[in-house]
């Protein structure tokens, strides 16, 4: 998300003027992964060095007119800013479940300095002005976009050598799963498919069900033991860590996309699922209603009841094809150029009439 937003504000400035410095805590000093993105002289990474990123970060503050804050961890050194700098305008990008929490009042004080809120969905624009009594002319929900440089899988139906390195058969029914499996994100609600296999077997005793994405012991203690208690042991992979350059071809091996959460800010994965023509189930308590159009992209579903769930993915096993995401849907509503174009009209939202250049 990060690289794709300083993309975009390094086109903006191209197109309209200004300058934009981009600095990231945990980011390397030289980071290649970045240089399709833009162009180093403009970022530079602290290599977790947190002292060293909040005091440059205030230097380098007030000589700007806007400062973006990707996530609500860094308040601190934006407000720092903002005393040093009454009239800087902050801008907070606001994702999930790090802002659906009960926080201390002086934390609630610091947040309603913020000037400008961009939500990565709905759900979490109206969870923060619920909490925190926040006005609605502060946000602008700014939905995550598909990565510009995401690419379709060279070979078409399921890479041969994923399937190979898991033991699957080419002709099973797969479901696939996209996340990072921590005893902290037990909302994401892969558990819930676990305990769906059993009565879908009956149905599709060919099919299989892959957990893509790096996991804890904790996490990976807890889900065999699940496994075993339903007697899954030959029906579920897990993954482990996944490079960069294989996940297209995991995406590949998938006949549904499904991950019913209910703590989800938005769901990148959800869009990136739909890229690669896979149907999507999700759950309709949190962000992920916004990443699949309230239902106009995919199937979203009751997490907290196992009948909706195991009868939705029966329906669409059985009739895939008219599950299928509409890629021009898709595009109109995810393509970069649009987050693009929604980003400027926030910033110009944000700078005053008198000074719109994007600093």
């Amino acid at each position: 998300m990060c690289r794709v937003l300083g993309k975009a504000l390094v086109e903006l400035k191209l197109q309209y003027g200004g300058s934009v410095r981009i600095f990231s805590m945990y980011g390397e000093r030289n980071n290649v992964n970045n240089n399709n993105y833009f162009p180093q002289t403009v970022f530079r990474g602290f290599n977790n060095n947190k002292v060293g990123f909040v005091i440059n970060s205030f230097f380098a503050g007030r000589k700007v007119d806007v400062v973006i804050m990707s996530h609500i961890n860094l308040l601190i050194p934006g407000i720092l800013i903002k005393l040093i700098k009454p009239n800087v305008k902050l801008i907070l990008i606001t994702h999930g479940i790090e802002v659906w929490r009960h926080y201390p009042a002086w934390k609630v004080k610091i947040l309603k300095r913020i000037d400008f809120f961009l939500p990565v969905s709905h759900f979490t624009k109206n969870k923060m002005m619920a909490l925190y009594g926040l006005p609605e002319e502060k946000f602008s929900v700014l939905n995550n976009c598909l990565d510009p440089f995401l690419e379709r899988p060279l070979q078409k139906g399921k890479a041969r050598f994923l399937l190979e390195r898991y033991g699957l058969n080419i002709s099973g029914r797969i479901l696939i799963t996209v996340s990072r499996l921590a005893d902290t994100e037990q909302y994401k609600g892969y558990d819930r498919v676990l305990k769906a296999l059993p009565d879908l077997l009956q149905d599709f005793p060919d099919l299989r069900y892959i957990l893509v994405g790096k996991y804890d012991p904790n996490e990976k203690k807890r889900l065999d033991a699940i496994i075993n208690e339903l007697g899954l042991e030959h029906v579920v992979v897990f993954t482990g860590f996944v490079l960069d350059e294989e996940i297209a071809q995991h995406f590949s091996l998938g006949d549904i996309f499904i991950m019913p959460s209910e703590k989800e800010g938005f769901g990148i994965v959800f869009i990136e699922a739909m890229f690669y023509g896979l149907p999507v189930i999700s759950g309709n308590k949190d962000g992920s209603v916004d990443a699949l159009c309230n239902g106009e992209l995919g199937t979203i579903v009751n997490p907290d009841d196992p009948d909706e769930l195991t009868d939705t993915i029966r329906n669409i096993l059985d009739n895939p094809s008219i599950f299928l995401p509409n890629q021009a849907k898709l595009q109109a509503h995810f393509s970069y150029e649009l987050y693009k174009r929604k980003l400027y009209k926030c910033m110009k939202r944000t700078l005053s009439a008198e000074n719109r250049s994007l600093s």
